[in-house]
């Protein structure tokens, strides 16, 4: 079964079972389990886990296995409250491809204050890229087909994987806006729109328009960086570093639909329009891709598999973010790949973990 999984697919197939995954780290030594009143400005209430409904015995056995398969940080909010935290969650890990929800926020505050329109060219927006330039064709892509992976740009690009790049159509081969690809293309030239149209750096925009309004404790702009790759493209990676709880603070705005305690930061029609998905990511589990968020909508292997719809990103098969907005559930999971000595635990491994959760569940 690996052969068929790459790090990403493999990611769309664990995104279906995170949230039982990060339900597991409940009975370990660590986790957060106390109950009190709502403190005061942003710092995170805490819940019982047993309100959820899971056999702590059951998700001991998980525990263990989760535990020995290198996971370093959990943790899981209800309606913004923390019932489940455990590891290292005040760490700055790499956040990889989640990088595109964040840069999504920001996009969706450009485009409500009019410095961004969605439907403006890459043309209009004179983007363009190292020789082979792009065609005549390529430069009508509209921000909104990237943002939705879209553009028909098949460009070389800063932190392809040798998958994506095994992958990527031959330039020309779809009109834009007619085909859906995983593009780095896409989300690089995203973050040249952002900073050319509006002026500022996405991190020092992030840290004061995200981090700081919704608390985020860990979160530093310094420790965020730019890698290019001259001899690809012009456009550079935008690369995050975020800890669990820092990502599960993100989490729970956009499970509010961008309100945080009473202030409405990202635009709730930007971010309904995000987590819908405008396309088929992956036709086994009918799994879906919005504006920068990958959707699991009604007929999804997720969805059968829950009950419910919602959406996530993966970073490199192993870090996860999902929200499941009718569960008011958030669920975060990190690893340190920033150690060497860092694996990735497997399709088996996986799947092994996901029954052994799913054995322990009792209905909340």
């Amino acid at each position: 079964m690996s052969s068929l999984f790459t790090h990403r697919k493999r990611g769309l197939w664990l995104a279906a079972v995170i949230v039982a995954v990060s339900l597991a780290v409940a009975s370990l030594p660590g986790c957060t389990t106390t109950t009190g009143p709502s403190p005061p400005g942003n710092e995170f209430e805490y819940v019982t886990p047993e309100e959820v409904g899971w056999d702590s015995e059951l998700l001991q056995d998980a525990v263990d296995y989760a535990e020995g398969i290198g996971y370093t940080a959990m943790m899981m909010l209800h309606d913004g409250k923390v019932f489940l935290e455990w590891g290292d969650v005040e760490v700055n890990y790499q956040a990889h491809s989640i990088r595109k929800p964040f840069l999504n926020a920001l996009i969706g505050l450009a485009v409500e204050e009019g410095e961004i329109d969605p439907d403006d060219t890459l043309g209009d927006l004179g983007i363009d890229d190292i020789p082979p330039s792009l065609t005549a064709e390529e430069l009508t892509a509209t921000v909104r087909m990237l943002v939705m992976s879209r553009s028909g740009v098949y460009h070389e690009a800063a932190g392809e994987t040798q998958d994506m790049i095994d992958k990527r159509p031959e330039r020309g081969s779809h009109e834009p806006g007619t085909f859906f690809y995983y593009n780095n293309f896409d989300f690089n030239s995203l973050g040249t729109i952002y900073r050319q149209e509006t002026g500022e750096d996405i991190f020092d925009a992030f840290q004061r328009r995200i981090a700081g309004p919704i608390g985020m404790e860990d979160f530093d702009a310094a420790q965020c960086w730019y890698s290019y790759e001259p001899e690809k493209s012009e456009h550079p990676v935008y690369k995050f570093r975020m800890s669990a709880r820092d990502m599960a603070r993100f989490g729970a705005l956009y499970q509010q639909n961008g309100r945080w305690r009473g202030e409405q930061l990202v635009p709730a029609d930007w971010v309904e329009e995000s987590t819908t998905a405008h396309s088929v990511a992956d036709s086994a589990s009918g799994t879906g891709y919005g504006y920068m968020w990958g959707v699991f909508p009604e007929g999804s292997l997720v969805e059968e598999l829950i009950g419910h719809t919602g959406f996530y990103h993966t970073g490199i098969g192993v870090h996860s973010l999902v929200v499941i907005p009718g569960l008011e559930l958030v669920v975060v999971q990190r690893m340190d790949t920033d150690d060497p000595g860092w694996s990735d635990p497997g399709d088996e491994a996986s799947f092994q973990l996901i029954q052994m959760l799913f054995a322990a569940y009792t209905g909340s």
